[in-house]
């Protein structure tokens, strides 16, 4: 049996995508107790400003009846529906003893979301880990805090000169992680990751085999809807680490 490409974080942070989202309303302080419950070591969401600029975790960012929906950020924090979180809500119902993933959705949301960390727990940042497409607007949230972490959110298909001259310039960046969809992903596509000095992150892996299989490719960081699937894959893969590095492999 052949040794396993090594992760860079060991375990890999098991982010359950919008909460326990198969297994309660996602984006709910419900969908989010239930995920830390099952095991999973990160959240993610996505986050919006509302009117009045607090940072509210929603998917869409539009709310009200069909033909009559609204941006959030049109909208008080105080006249959205009760089961949007803002992100201090989660601070106070959930702690700060996990990583969160936030998808920065609206632009200007990603300055207050690291500044609602700050002030929950002034350690926070340095499992905040901001997405986004936009490395201005990621590099610009390090004013904020030097601690925080970026991640450019993107696809292979997307990498304009290829992965190796984006890698390169997220390393000069101070980007810390590449996410990509699980598809996009190889064990030659992580170890350049990790020769850059990058995390790789893999998105939408919802099943045994998307899971086990990046995993194997060593991620550092998968998220799925399905916490369940997600840590019972972490589990079979910390088993093999055993069976064929040893026990160092922990």
């Amino acid at each position: 049996m052949t040794a396993l490409t090594p992760s860079r974080l060991n375990p890999p942070i098991a982010f359950a995508h919008r909460g326990a989202r198969a297994h309660a309303p996602e984006n709910t302080l419900e969908a989010f107790k239930l995920a830390l419950k099952l095991g999973a070591t990160g959240l993610e969401s996505d986050v919006w400003l509302s009117a009045d600029g607090i940072p509210v975790l929603d998917h869409d960012g539009v709310v009200g009846p069909r033909f009559r929906r609204k941006p959030i950020a049109q909208i008080q924090r105080a006249d959205l529906p009760a089961h949007i979180p803002t992100l201090s809500e989660v601070f106070v119902a959930l702690g700060t003893d996990y990583e969160l993933s936030l998808d920065v959705k609206d632009p200007n949301a990603g300055p207050a979301s690291v500044e609602a960390a700050l002030a929950a727990d002034p350690t926070m940042v340095s499992r905040l880990w901001m997405c986004d497409q936009d490395h201005d607007r990621l590099v610009a949230l390090k004013a904020v805090s030097p601690h925080v972490r970026l991640v450019d959110s993107t696809r292979l298909s997307r990498l304009k000169g290829g992965p190796e001259r984006r890698m390169a310039r997220l390393q000069e960046l101070g980007i810390d992680a590449l996410n990509m969809h699980h598809s996009d992903w190889s064990g030659g596509l992580t170890t350049l990751a990790h020769r850059f000095g990058l995390l790789a992150f893999g998105w939408d892996a919802q099943f045994d085999r998307n899971l086990d299989s990046l995993m194997r490719m060593g991620i550092d960081g998968v998220y799925s809807d399905h916490v369940d699937r997600m840590m019972d894959s972490l589990q079979r893969h910390q088993t093999r680490q055993l069976e064929v590095n040893g026990p160092d492999a922990q």
